[in-house]
């Protein structure tokens, strides 16, 4: 009898494709965030010193921003780039604190889909996923 191979077993690919979920679920999420900002445009208007052209200007472009993002969720750096807006959006508390608030929700959602991919990609690794079988080499 062999000994076991060195390092974890090899494992076919899943049968059914676990990032094709999640790249929808985070295309989804950043198009529900763009209708949040720019819900926050009569917010910044109406509280506080009022909207002006920068702050008008941030909203605006940070939800193109995210709209052009949502196309893009099947690259590899796709989770980078929407935690990078996250802070982006965050940072907007200094045009009004209601723009943090937005980012810091988002964030906490961004976070944890960020601890579910890892959690698919453990799985797929160990092999527990649906479809997976041993690959004998």
């Amino acid at each position: 009898m062999s000994s076991p191979p060195q390092g974890q077993p090899k494992f076919t690919e899943p049968a059914n494709d676990p990032w094709k979920g999640l790249r929808g679920v985070m295309a989804g999420t950043l198009i529900l965030e763009v209708i949040v900002v720019l819900l926050a445009i009569p917010i910044v208007a109406k509280v506080g010193p009022g909207l002006n052209r920068w702050s008008l200007t941030f909203l605006i472009g940070l939800s193109a921003v995210m709209i052009l993002a949502s196309g893009m969720q099947g690259r590899p750096w796709a989770l980078k780039l929407d935690l990078g807006l996250q802070a982006v959006t965050i940072a907007g508390g200094l045009f009004h604190w209601s723009i943090a608030a937005v980012g810091v929700v988002f964030g906490c959602v961004w976070i944890y889909i960020a601890y579910i991919k890892r959690d698919v990609e453990k799985r797929i690794a160990r092999g527990e996923l649906f479809g997976q079988e041993p690959i004998d080499t």
